[in-house]
């Protein structure tokens, strides 16, 4: 394992006075000249090690780190990037810091401490948060960024494994306009749209709301599918004809061909969806939002995760059903 220690004043972009606005060091944030930026980016997961591979593609400077050593080390041999053994190592001499782990625990577990990465970060440098994380684990840390002259954006993605590997993420963003502006050209690399929701935490709510969507989406189109089953009908024919009109949707499009046929292996976890859908019931009991078919939707994710599904995707409403009407 390579140590990336570096001296991060000196590897800092150089800075037009002009736009300092004063002498505070960091204040003000310059892309390099050919208009890349050096980024470290923590955790290489299904998600997050192809996003880290579209910067390299893009011409970024990029250093990784992973809590499992073996996961950095195998993406640094395939795309040549560094590696770092703690997020603060990796922060060190970044203008960027990326982040796209599991849950609230897991951030703070990357940007605090001695070893984290807002530890290594220097002043004015930016953090970009791609996990899909509470609310509230979003401002606790952007105020210890704060704190620390880091600026912050909270830039949950949509899209799953897919869109990470073929580099078409749907970014949500919170924060300050100016940090958004900073991070989005970068962000281009592995995104087909980001866009600012918003001040930090935007993202997020956003994102509770995708997921949302989601559950909605997918249990009525699993109960549509086995009502079709059912009815003696070609389940593939009736989305042909109706996925046109004002039942179509991504979800229909993508997914009803691998769950006519039982096939639950093609995106995003039953875990993670329970995980996101907490998540979404907390913050509605905070600001008083009524979720009632999303509650209920989740306890189905439960009844899939009794099943043995965990780790089928979210498609997997349908498998449920299919138990019921037997």
């Amino acid at each position: 394992m390579r140590n990336v220690q570096r001296n991060r004043r000196s590897m800092m972009p150089p800075v037009d006075p002009c736009r300092l606005g004063g002498s505070n060091r960091g204040k003000a944030w310059m892309q390099r000249e050919v208009g890349m930026a050096k980024v470290a980016f923590l955790g290489m997961g299904v998600m997050g090690a192809p996003m880290a591979g579209h910067l390299v593609k893009a011409g970024h400077e990029v250093c990784v780190y992973n809590r499992t050593a073996a996961k950095a080390e195998s993406w640094a041999n395939v795309h040549g990037g560094e590696m770092a053994a703690t997020p603060r190592e990796a922060a060190d001499g970044a203008d960027i810091v990326m982040a796209c782990v599991g849950n609230d625990d897991d951030l703070r577990g990357v940007c605090l401490g001695n070893d984290g990465a807002f530890a290594g970060m220097a002043e004015g440098a930016l953090f970009v948060d791609h996990t899909t994380v509470s609310a509230e684990v979003t401002r606790e840390l952007a105020a210890a960024a704060k704190a620390l002259k880091i600026n912050y954006v909270d830039a949950p993605v949509s899209g799953g494994q897919a869109g990470a590997e073929n580099g078409q993420m749907v970014i949500m963003c919170g924060g300050k306009p100016e940090d958004y502006q900073r991070a989005e050209p970068v962000m281009a690399a592995f995104a087909k749209l980001s866009k600012h929701m918003g001040d930090v935490g935007a993202g997020q709510l956003t994102k509770m709301v995708n997921q949302i969507c989601i559950a909605g989406l997918l249990q009525g189109l699993s109960e549509a599918m086995v009502f079709a089953q059912k009815a003696g009908l070609d389940g593939a024919a009736v989305v042909d004809v109706i996925q046109g009109g004002a039942a179509g949707s991504w979800q229909m499009v993508n997914r009803h061909k691998t769950m006519l046929a039982g096939e639950y292996n093609h995106g995003f976890a039953v875990d993670w969806m329970r995980k996101d859908l907490g998540i979404c019931l907390a913050e509605a009991e905070n600001i008083g939002a009524p979720l009632p078919g999303t509650a209920l939707i989740d306890q189905y994710y439960k009844d899939v995760q009794a099943m043995g599904g965990g780790r089928w995707d979210t498609s997997s409403l349908m498998a449920r059903l299919k138990k019921l009407a037997e």
